[in-house]
């Protein structure tokens, strides 16, 4: 079993070609600017998306502890009172109360991937995301060979940040999309929660077994939006010879709206989308200097 909070169809945007991405919850990292705030934490959430409330009250009528509170037409989610039964999603009529997070057998999550399976051909498949696929490792090997034995390409999307041995889970993997956001460690840690000794390791781990690894580069104004970043990138990438491309990841927002209904505090106030055409210039710089793919998705 493991916890599961998206199953994505579909995706173009999460390895090469068609892919299914099974997103599963659990982060060691609190990245300030996470797009995917829901799969932080690796307990099932509430999510309360007041706009959509339409005060119709049923959440409250359910609630054994008193969670839902209407005054003056507002409706209150007192989390601090809530054990998270999940009665008043059942009832909420507007989709304003939702679960983050559901258990799953590994069987019946391979079932979803395999429905697709003849949009895949030879480049598409399943890919592995979070949170941090590394934090249920278990889960996330049995999901791996389960598609191995169908023939089906595999991908691991990863922060990196894992202290345990990865050569089994290697075996089954087809394609790592590595995480790389900080180059210096105190930085690492101010805006992540973790130091990157552990995630700069991993990856040369994984460059010694030929893993096919991509590197992806959240840039985000005000923290990595740098010369020095950039250069950094080239330089990692040239020590990586397991690394054939480099993804840039444009900041966006998209968190922002997640965090209020989660009931979490909003630490980086950027709400604007970071162009491609802001980071062009950056990469005019640096393209010379590189033999490897530069792509800013």
């Amino acid at each position: 079993m493991g916890k599961v909070f998206n199953i994505q169809r579909f995706s173009t945007s999460d390895g090469p070609g068609i892919r299914t991405t099974v997103f599963l919850k659990g982060c060691p990292l609190s990245c300030i600017w996470c797009h995917n705030p829901e799969s932080q934490k690796a307990a099932s959430e509430i999510m309360y998306v007041a706009d959509k409330c339409i005060g119709c009250k049923e959440c409250a009528l359910v609630c054994k502890n008193n969670a839902h509170l209407f005054s003056g037409g507002s409706h209150m989610f007192m989390r601090g009172k809530c054990i998270g039964c999940g009665c008043c999603i059942s009832r909420c009529n507007a989709d304003a109360l939702l679960y983050t997070g559901e258990e799953m057998d590994a069987d019946k999550v391979l079932d979803e991937v395999f429905k697709d399976i003849l949009f895949y051909r030879k480049t598409g498949g399943m890919t592995l995301s979070g949170g941090e696929p590394l934090m249920q490792y278990d889960f996330s090997l049995k999901l791996l060979k389960g598609a191995k034995e169908k023939g089906v390409h595999t991908a691991v999307e990863t922060s990196g940040y894992y202290p345990g041995k990865l050569y089994e889970i290697a075996k089954y993997t087809d394609l790592w999309l590595y995480d790389v956001k900080i180059f210096d460690e105190s930085e690492h840690i101010k805006y992540t929660g973790v130091s990157n000794k552990l995630i700069m390791e991993n990856l040369k781990y994984l460059n010694a077994t030929g893993s096919e690894i991509i590197l992806r580069c959240p840039i985000i104004p005000g923290i990595n939006l740098t010369d020095e970043h950039f250069e950094k990138i080239v330089e990692l990438s040239a020590s990586v010879s397991s690394v054939k491309k480099v993804q840039f990841m444009p900041y966006h927002p998209l968190g922002t709206e997640k965090m209020k209904s989660l009931g979490r505090e909003q630490k980086y106030e950027n709400c604007e989308f970071l162009s491609r055409d802001a980071i062009l210039p950056y990469l005019e710089k640096i393209k010379d200097k590189t033999d490897k793919i530069l792509e800013i998705m």
